[in-house]
């Protein structure tokens, strides 16, 4: 409809192949805005959830074809920020209050600083090894084992019979922080999940489940915002201005199903723990490695 709108503004007449071309063109954009909202659903539904984004993202361009191509690649690390912004808008009382208080009040201070505490080993192993571990590791029998381990290690975690001694994420020892950060390091492998190591860390060392998730939610935002401006600058050149609208339509599907999921999932998690994630990370990973076995 765009381009036949395009063509009766600009006065030209449309012949038998340009209307052919107008129908193919009507196609592609269709076809290529389906994709962004089915890769924004997917990303604001899995980002924050301990089932990892990136191996279903991997999943759904292994099975589906979705998310193929230099830019649908970088399509679904840049719509990680409609992601983040829903983080922001839903706790934007108590990061503004941390962010006046940073200055003035120890605890938000040290908050800050473990924050960063948090978020500085990722860079470090980030720098050092990413490239390798996307040139070695980003496949989809990879993501399969992982999310069958990390399914497992979750219904192992929620069975054990934890004693918290921490209920507030702003109120971790500093070294609590670090160790949370280190144990953030081993979802670069596609599958594992960052919310889930963080949380599944969080928990073994004294955190309560709500307190656990809120600080994988803190977490993401440093650390995602570092992944798409390094994404954006390194892949700057396939960006053009024909991509901002397909962008901007994931972008704010990502947004608004993840300020949903994220609501949801506090509540779902404090009274019914993790089990519902762990049984879905094993059932996603047993058919996608029966999938693979039959060559589909």
């Amino acid at each position: 409809m765009f381009w036949r709108f395009f063509a009766i503004a600009t006065g030209k007449r449309i012949g038998e192949k340009g209307a052919a071309f107008l129908v193919e063109m009507d196609h592609i954009m269709m076809s290529e805005a389906v994709k962004a909202v089915i890769l924004g659903i997917i990303e604001g539904i899995t980002e924050f959830l301990p089932v990892s984004s990136t191996g279903h993202m991997l999943l759904a361009q292994r099975f589906f074809g979705l998310g193929e191509g230099a830019f649908w690649q970088s399509f679904v690390i840049l719509i990680q920020l409609g992601a983040i912004l829903a983080i922001v808008v839903l706790y934007f009382g108590k990061l503004w209050r941390v962010a006046l208080g940073m200055f003035t009040n120890p605890d938000d201070r040290r908050f800050v600083i473990g924050l960063l505490i948090a978020f500085l080993p990722a860079v470090v192993v980030g720098l050092a090894v990413g490239k390798y571990i996307k040139e070695l590791l980003f496949n989809p029998w990879v993501v399969c084992f992982t999310l069958i381990v990390g399914g497992a290690i979750l219904l192992w975690v929620d069975q054990l019979e934890l004693k918290p001694r921490h209920d507030d994420a702003t109120r971790y020892p500093l070294m609590m922080y670090l160790y949370i950060g280190i144990a953030q390091c081993v979802a670069m492998i596609p599958g594992v999940s960052r919310s889930g190591a963080s949380i599944v860390a969080a928990m073994l060392l004294g955190g309560d489940k709500r307190s656990a998730a809120e600080f994988s939610f803190f977490l993401a935002i440093p650390t995602m915002i570092g992944a798409f401006a390094y994404d954006f600058y390194k892949n700057r050149a396939e960006m053009t201005v024909d991509h901002v609208g397909i962008l901007a339509i994931g972008f704010v599907v990502s947004f608004i199903t993840a300020m949903i999921v994220v609501k949801t999932f506090l509540t779902y998690v404090t009274r019914h723990g993790f089990t519902f994630f762990a049984w879905w990370r094993v059932i996603v990973g047993t058919l996608g490695l029966v999938a693979l076995a039959l060559g589909m």
